[in-house]
């Protein structure tokens, strides 16, 4: 069935929601953002805190002597990437079937980015070098707030897209 009309000039929502993961963790995640992100921003403000929470699913180009080498050392961020864009095509489907409009394609692109954020978070703990069922939790929460706090940017990007 062949769409015209503004909607049917874009992709799927849930392709540009994965798009804008893959740039979000991209970019937030590389060695140069963390590094600014660490040394050039104010600790006691409230865009600082954000500017380093975007830079939370950090990757590296070496593993600079981690345990576990370079797949320890980005498997969170793999992990996000893979968990997020799964679940941007799995969670939506349903729900904008039964509810069209944006507003359920924006709340599905955050819920899924939340989802993502922590269960990365638990798996790169429990298949990181030292695994802990108290890190494992501990890093949950982290990274469903991570999720939580910038998931507005992926629901944002799925805005107008086909279902």
């Amino acid at each position: 069935m062949h769409r015209s009309g503004p909607v049917g000039r874009y992709g799927t929502a849930a392709g540009t929601g994965a798009l804008a993961v893959l740039l979000l963790v991209g970019i937030c995640g590389s060695p140069a953002f963390t590094s600014w992100a660490g040394t050039q921003t104010a600790p006691d403000s409230a865009a600082a805190f954000y500017v380093r929470l975007l830079a939370w699913p950090a990757w590296r180009l070496d593993a600079d002597g981690q345990a576990g080498g370079l797949f320890a050392a980005d498997v969170r961020a793999v992990l996000l990437v893979v968990l997020a864009v799964g679940l941007l095509y799995l969670l939506p489907a349903a729900q904008v079937a039964r509810v069209p409009g944006s507003v359920s394609q924006f709340f599905s692109g955050w819920a899924a980015y939340v989802l993502a954020g922590g269960l990365a978070a638990v798996l790169a703990a429990l298949l990181g070098p030292n695994p802990s069922m108290l890190g494992a939790l501990q890093d949950a929460s982290t990274g469903a707030g991570y999720g939580f706090l910038t998931g507005w940017i992926i629901g944002t990007a799925s805005l107008g897209g086909r279902a």
